[in-house]
């Protein structure tokens, strides 16, 4: 796989580290990223803004275009250096656009902030919270016991197939609605709990297939729902999608649904994960972040049932059993340090890698294709002897 972009700190002997002070060009510790055709965001979590740029950057270090979340390009600070919530954020860590809308997941403030129109001028402030009873307001739950319509550090959000999902890890759920609850309407689903007063890891017990410890992010497509459960270190997966709180049909990551544990001291392979904190998938193929093991798993052909499947390639890694930050050496453009978000969109990925302070760009068509010719391959070994049993 080819990297496209490098955007944020330049590399040095060691970990990519920013300036001092921010810049239209520089990172702190992203956690999520976003792009389509027409642009690219990403969620700058230590500098506590968003930046987009118009287009996808197709060269190292190019500049953003917007940033919202603070007054200027050059000021850092949860709350907008001071200025209150209205127009600041708190570790913002997944955005998306949605039916033209730009969402983003402010999660320390326990919300996920909505604009409209995608902000084409700096410091444009959101036009509606969800999870909290107005745009001034921060507290968890919105300062009451759990229900339907407050959230608890929601680290990641997913649109798939009418449904809007809120990964509400501090609840350790998945809230779902039928549209965008911008109504401030209660949840349609609640998974991972018994009701929508609970809110405890594993529901109380240990892990199986109905329960979350941190469920972080959410991908998926009109057949199956996937949900990165970082803290049981797996992603799990339902099809066809719940409609009401249900057992997954699939988990990665772990060889079971009892199974929770994490082995950073032994080879992990094609199979384990260790603190999965995003997924993304596009057409047949899934992508995790291995964010303990430095690296991102892949998947051709979507896992619909099952566990312990291996992946079938991996980006940041020169194998499977290779794990160390930026393979223990200096940072280059094919290594990685803590990935915490990822997003695929038609042949590329992108890559929040957090711990180099910047995110990546890099191309899947080789890969995809050379999954292609392996399909076709074990076809032709397939079919030559079905042939000339057949001529016999």
């Amino acid at each position: 796989m080819k990297p496209l972009a490098w955007l944020g700190a330049p590399g040095g002997r060691g970990l990519a580290l920013p300036n001092a002070q921010p810049t239209p060009a520089q990172l702190y510790a992203p956690r999520g990223i976003y792009f389509d055709d027409d642009l690219m965001a990403v969620a700058d979590s230590g500098n506590h803004r968003i930046l987009i740029w118009h287009g996808v950057p197709t060269r190292d270090g190019e500049a953003a275009a917007v940033v919202l979340g603070q007054p200027d390009f050059h000021t850092e600070g949860p709350n907008a250096h001071g200025r209150g919530p209205e127009n600041g954020l708190h570790l913002p860590t997944a955005l998306m656009v949605c039916e033209g809308r730009l969402l983003v997941a402010d999660a320390w403030h326990h919300r996920i902030l909505v604009w409209n129109e995608v902000p084409t001028l700096n410091d444009t402030p959101p036009d509606y919270a969800i999870g909290q009873p107005d745009q001034a307001s921060t507290e968890p739950n919105r300062g009451c016991g759990i229900d339907a319509v407050g959230l608890y550090w929601p680290y990641g959000m997913a649109f798939i197939a009418g449904w809007f999902y809120v990964a509400d890890t501090g609840n350790r759920r998945v809230l779902g609605w039928k549209g965008l609850p911008l109504d401030d309407r209660p949840a349609d689903l609640v998974l991972g709990q018994g009701s929508s007063g609970e809110g405890e890891e594993n529901r109380g017990g240990p892990s199986n297939a109905r329960s979350f410890r941190w469920p972080h992010a959410i991908a998926g497509n009109n057949e199956i729902l996937y949900v990165a459960d970082a803290g049981n270190h797996r992603a799990l997966g339902w099809s066809p999608h719940p409609r009401s709180d249900s057992g997954a049909q699939v988990v990665l990551g772990q060889q079971n649904f009892e199974a929770s544990g994490e082995f950073p001291y032994v080879k992990q392979g094609a199979s384990r994960l260790r603190f999965p904190y995003s997924i993304a998938c596009n057409g047949d193929t899934l992508a995790v972040a291995d964010t303990a093991n430095n690296r991102v798993l892949l998947w051709q052909g979507l896992p619909e049932s099952g566990t312990f499947r291996a992946a079938d390639a991996v980006v940041g890694q020169p194998d499977f059993d290779s794990t160390g930050e930026n393979g223990w050496k200096a940072v280059t453009h094919e290594t990685l340090c803590w990935p915490y978000g990822i997003w695929i969109h038609g042949d590329r990925i992108a890559v929040a890698d957090s711990g180099n302070n910047r995110a990546m760009l890099w191309s899947l068509e080789g890969w995809r294709a050379e999954c292609v010719s392996q399909y076709q391959d074990r076809l032709n070994t397939f079919s030559r002897p079905m042939a000339r049993a057949c001529v016999r």
